[in-house]
């Protein structure tokens, strides 16, 4: 055993540094992680970027597009021969065919290999031949991505922080039944495998409706898509109050299973995929934590905390695919924005701003390349100004996912200052002081493209040109 595991560690060594190899001296990869937070459309981001990288006329903010340099772009094999491939085709025809609707969501790692051919620029661009640069990317769920500070976590630490999490405003009221169950059980008696499976299955009922009702930090992830694990003992674990860990007891047990939930689940997650990664999307669903309340954006600005935690960030130098990767760019990118009149964008791109800042702060990451910007992968609104009870309201049009029938939206007037929604959260009220701000479901618009168009979006080339655009010079 030891040995097979001395042989397996030198064979994927050689494998990384042939890989390195071929990419710092000929074909250089970006590896670009695409995840995000619930109901965030994360499938349709990537289509739709693929689609316009493909197409770019679309992409007038996307320097090397709009320069010229591209000569080709297409699609490869992606390099990893055992993870699935983003079915990229399939979801692109959902979007874009006849009766367009909108794609089924992803619920495991993918990826795909987006190529593009580059004519260098600068004094001698005339003696360089073209190159080709490589874009991977790989696509995973925003729970995953949640976990990985569980890592730095032992049981009794989280499970106090998860009780204590769980206790606050509105959550509590999701987690009544949990709670009510926990307080009946003694967790330094001997394991009762029926207990334990009670427990666990309220706790992730509670993590589903909190998710439901748009709060984002809902750790551990795979309890909300478990796929073959489900009823496993490593699936089969709830945050308990402190116990004396007795051996055979619920205590000793649930403690245990988390460890092999790190060790089998989170480990496995980061050392195969998300440590390769060098630049990154994070998509936040900002309108529907907005919508749903102070405490929910709250909820929003913390996990932004635990995900700027979780990265090796830096600058990769020419030999950093030999030694090892760090995560140069972050782009946090809040969708929909296309639910609000062009008047609002700025504003919605100021509350993320606000809210990166904010965790940067409290990150202790201060100098990293990170970005906020208020995005639409797919345009599915049209504007219309109207005229109510005397004031002058700036709508969006579009048809209504549940009916099929077209509406007018106006989701009430984000306000100038970001810190009047961020303050508010921070305070943990419970409902905003003076407005609602209302979202509705909009189906995709039913779209002709012209040749050499990609799909309708809202700010996508610039999101392109600030995660590859320094790579493509």
């Amino acid at each position: 055993m030891v040995i097979g595991n001395i042989v397996d560690n030198i064979t994927r060594m050689a494998e990384t540094a042939a890989d390195g190899v071929n990419e710092t001296l000929f074909e250089p990869v970006i590896r670009l992680g695409v995840t995000g937070l619930s109901r965030s459309g994360k499938t349709v981001f990537i289509t739709s970027l693929v689609a316009n990288l493909l197409d770019r006329g679309r992409m007038p903010q996307f320097g090397a597009a709009a320069q010229g340099k591209i000569i080709a772009a297409f699609l490869q094999p992606q390099p990893d021969d055992t993870i699935p491939r983003f079915d990229y085709e399939t979801h692109l025809a959902a979007m874009t065919g006849k009766n367009p609707h909108w794609p089924k969501s992803t619920r495991s790692i993918s990826q795909l290999r987006l190529s593009l051919r580059v004519q260098p620029s600068g004094i001698i661009s005339g003696l360089r031949s073209p190159r080709t640069v490589h874009i991977d990317i790989v696509d995973y769920p925003g729970e995953w991505l949640l976990d990985l500070p569980l890592l730095d976590q032992d049981f009794a630490q989280w499970s106090a922080q998860a009780i204590a999490l769980a206790n606050m405003g509105k959550r509590a009221e999701l987690a009544a039944n949990w709670f009510a169950q926990m307080k009946d059980v003694d967790v330094d008696a001997r394991l009762d495998e029926t207990v334990a499976q009670k427990l666990a299955k309220s706790f992730t009922s509670y993590l589903i409706t909190s998710r439901e009702a748009g709060f984002s930090a809902c750790a551990p992830g795979r309890f909300l898509m478990p796929g073959d694990l489900q009823g496993s003992p490593v699936l089969t674990f709830a945050p308990l109050p402190i116990g004396t860990g007795k051996r055979g007891s619920l205590y000793r047990e649930f403690a245990r299973r988390f460890e092999a939930y790190k060790t089998k689940i989170i480990r496995p997650f980061f050392k195969d995929h998300f440590a390769r990664i060098d630049r990154q999307v994070v998509l936040v669903d900002a309108l529907g934590a907005i919508h749903s309340g102070p405490q929910a954006v709250n909820d929003l600005r913390n996990a932004m905390v635990d995900i700027l935690s979780c990265y090796r960030l830096g600058q990769n130098g020419l030999f950093a695919p030999l030694f090892g990767k760090k995560v140069e760019k972050i782009l946090f990118a809040a969708t929909k924005a296309d639910h609000l009149h062009h008047k609002q964008h700025n504003a919605l791109s100021n509350i993320m701003q606000a809210l990166l800042r904010d965790a940067k702060d409290r990150a202790e990451i201060k100098s990293v390349n990170t970005a906020a910007m208020a995005i639409a992968s797919l345009r599915t609104t049209v504007e219309e100004t109207i005229q109510h009870d005397g004031e002058t309201l700036d709508c969006v049009r579009g048809t209504l996912l549940d009916t099929g029938k077209q509406a007018v939206m106006y989701p009430g007037e984000l306000p100038e200052d970001p810190m009047d929604i961020v303050s508010i959260a921070k305070q943990g009220a419970t409902d905003w002081l003076d407005n609602d701000y209302a979202i509705m479901r909009f189906a995709p618009a039913d779209i002709t493209l012209k040749a050499g168009d990609g799909p309708p979006h809202i700010r996508l080339d610039k999101a392109a040109e600030f995660l590859v655009g320094d790579r493509l010079i």
